[in-house]
C-alpha cells in the first residue's frame, strides 16, 4: 500500500493509542482478535484495516474514550477513502523550505533567448513557456491546467480552491489537491449539475469561473437543531451520530472502496438514495437528508444505518 498522508496520520493515532496502554503487539492483538503482525502493519501505516470495526475494537482494548474513539473513526475513514488511489495520484508533501525552487512554469516570463547563427548575424530568438496563462486570466484554461485531479500541489490547485472558497465552499487553500478538496470539488459538480467525477474538467472549471453556483451551508448549531427537532425520540444519540459521520456538513462527501459514495449530514449511501428516490443533489438537502435518515431509524427505531458511526459511540468496556 501506497504511504499517504492519511494513513500515516491514522498510524500515528493507532501508534499513540497502542503506546498509551503499555502493551505489546501480540498481546493486544488477542485481545482485539487480530493477529499480532496484522496489528504492526496498521501501526506502521503499512495498510489499513477494511473493516472499521477491528479499529474500534483495538481502540476499546486500548483504553479509547468516546471521544478518541470518534477521532480514530473521522482519521480511518480518511484512510480508508485513499486505499486505492493510484501511485501517481498520490498527494505528496512539498519538499522542505530550502529545497522549493521558484515556479516559474506558469508566469508570463522569457525563459531565455538563444542565440542562432544566421547569414552574416545573430537573431535573438524570445521562447515563452506553453503554460502561459490566456489573456482572459483564467489559469485554469492554461495548458499548464489542463487537467487538476487527486495528487496533485501546484498553482492549478491553489487556482481552484480559491474559486471554492469565493463559491462559500469551507477549504483550506494551500495548493495540495488531497481527500478535502476532492470532497469540495465533487460536492460543487454536483451542486453545478456536472457530473461528479471529482476531476477539474472543463465544465467544471467554466461553473467556477462563472460563480453561479453557491456552497454556503447552514452553519452546524443550525444543522443540529434541525437533527433534534426530527429525531425526537432520541436527539442526543442522533446529533452525536450526525456529527461522526459528517461534521454536520450539509455537503461532506465520503468515497466508499467499491467505488460508491456517501452523502450529507447523515451520510446516506449511493444504494440507500436509490430506495430513498433521492439523488446526491436531493441528499445535500439538510432538511431531506434529516427525514431520510429518519425513515432509515424508524425501520428498526434504532442507528443499525451506521454501524461505525454507533460503535464509536459505545463506551468502551474495560
Amino acid at each position: 500500500m501506497i504511504a499517504t498522508a492519511q494513513t500515516e496520520k491514522f498510524a500515528a493515532y493507532l501508534r499513540m493509542l497502542k503506546d498509551r496502554s503499555g502493551r505489546g503487539f501480540e498481546r493486544l492483538g488477542k485481545q482485539a482478535g487480530i493477529s499480532g503482525s496484522s496489528l504492526h502493519r496498521y501501526c506502521s501505516g503499512l495498510s489499513v484495516p477494511t473493516d472499521y470495526r477491528v479499529v474500534h475494537t483495538f481502540g476499546k482494548v486500548c483504553g479509547a474514550s468516546a471521544e478518541e474513539l470518534r477521532e480514530l473513526h473521522q482519521l480511518w475513514a480518511l484512510a480508508d477513502a485513499e486505499r486505492d488511489v493510484p501511485e501517481a495520484a498520490v498527494e505528496q508533501p512539498p519538499p522542505p523550505e530550502e529545497e522549493k525552487q521558484p515556479k516559474v512554469s506558469r508566469q508570463y516570463i522569457v525563459l531565455g533567448l538563444v542565440a542562432i547563427l544566421l547569414v552574416g548575424g545573430v537573431a535573438w530568438v524570445t521562447f515563452r513557456p506553453s503554460a502561459e496563462q490566456p489573456a482572459d486570466g483564467r489559469l485554469l484554461f492554461s495548458p499548464a491546467c489542463s487537467q487538476v485531479s487527486m495528487g496533485q500541489h501546484d498553482e492549478c490547485v491553489t487556482e481552484v480552491q480559491n474559486l471554492l472558497s469565493r463559491a462559500h465552499a469551507k477549504i483550506t487553500v494551500d495548493g495540495d489537491f488531497g481527500p478535502e478538496t476532492l470532497k469540495r470539488v465533487t460536492a460543487f459538480q454536483v451542486l453545478a449539475g456536472i457530473t461528479p467525477r471529482g476531476v477539474v474538467d472543463a465544465p467544471t472549471k467554466t461553473a467556477l469561473y462563472d460563480q453561479k453556483t453557491s456552497m454556503e451551508v447552514p452553519a452546524p448549531a443550525a444543522i443540529e437543531q434541525k437533527v433534534r427537532a426530527v429525531f425526537t425520540e432520541d436527539p442526543d444519540k442522533a446529533v452525536a451520530i450526525a456529527r461522526c459521520a459528517s461534521f454536520l456538513d450539509p455537503l461532506w462527501v465520503l468515497p466508499n472502496t467499491n467505488g460508491s459514495r456517501n452523502w450529507g449530514v447523515f451520510q446516506i449511501s449511493d444504494a440507500r438514495l436509490q430506495e430513498l428516490g433521492g439523488t446526491p443533489r436531493i441528499a445535500f438537502d439538510p432538511d431531506w437528508n434529516i427525514q431520510a435518515a429518519h425513515r432509515l431509524w424508524a425501520v428498526r427505531r434504532d442507528f443499525h444505518d451506521w454501524p461505525a458511526c454507533e460503535a464509536a459511540l459505545q463506551k468502551p468496556t474495560q
